[in-house]
């Protein structure tokens, strides 16, 4: 069952949905909604179980593809382009494959269509190790997460999901603390979101990846699984940059984008 997503419009023009990644919001691809507003109509979605979307007991990519339908629907949306970062990058291909005759076209930022090996067992462990209940700071989350993730960036970004429980939320949480991120779950779901989308195609409409150079999440290897359920795929790669390409150069990141999209 779908869910109805947290979501921030802003533009004019022909509409583009965007989907963070794991772990993320709609807040991580603002860099990117401010350099293509001005042409487009952005549709910034919060993903479930994430930002200030509905929390649920299930998240894999068909129910994920089937929130950004319902939200196309209630926002009137025959046809959009939709521009995905990581897991985003996969729910995009899901739409893409479960429902080609809504999508224009797409954009995927450093993901391919596969099935990876965990790659965040251990944010997940730093995540869970804080206790909500004893910290008084988001220092003191900081310092315990710190004994699992060392990038101080990377903790930065994770502790944007940690926010001040409201007034009228007083007594159902253990602390002044509370995660926007439904974090049972994701980790129960991890496995099914490290799997690639369902569905061997082909979406027939053009599809740009992007890569960051330093990033091993597209690889040469992944060609075939790429080209068999997105035959008009092109590639574009950002030199100096790892898997967060649309943050560390965003100027590059939305040229390639505008480009693509007014091709």
């Amino acid at each position: 069952m779908s869910v109805e997503l947290n979501y921030r419009i802003t533009g004019e023009g022909p509409p583009l949905i965007l989907l963070h990644g794991l772990f993320g919001s709609l807040e991580n691809l603002g860099g990117i909604t401010r350099r293509l507003q001005d042409q487009w109509q952005i549709h910034a979605l919060d993903q479930r179980n994430h930002g200030a979307s509905p929390h649920t007991d299930t998240m894999d990519y068909p129910a994920m593809a089937d929130d950004v339908l319902a939200y196309m629907d209630a926002q009137g949306l025959e046809k959009a382009s939709i521009l995905g970062h990581s897991m985003g990058g996969k729910t995009a291909m899901q739409v893409a494959l479960k429902a080609p005759g809504r999508v224009e076209r797409i954009i995927v930022a450093d993901i391919s269509p596969v099935t990876y090996k965990p790659r965040h067992d251990v944010v997940l462990e730093g995540l869970t190790s804080v206790d909500l209940g004893s910290i008084r700071t988001r220092q003191d989350a900081d310092r315990v997460l710190a004994d699992h993730v060392e990038e101080l960036g990377v903790r930065q970004f994770l502790l944007k999901n940690l926010v001040r429980v409201g007034d009228e939320e007083q007594g159902q949480h253990p602390g002044p603390y509370r995660w926007r991120l439904n974090l049972p779950v994701i980790e129960q779901c991890y496995p099914r979101l490290a799997q690639a989308p369902e569905g061997s195609g082909p979406f027939e409409g053009p599809v740009l990846f992007i890569k960051g150079a330093d990033s091993a999440y597209i690889q040469e290897k992944h060609r075939d699984d790429i080209r068999q359920r997105f035959p008009a795929a092109d590639l574009r790669i950002i030199n100096g940059t790892g898997h967060w390409l649309h943050a560390e150069k965003p100027d590059s990141f939305a040229a390639l984008c505008r480009r693509f999209l007014t091709d």
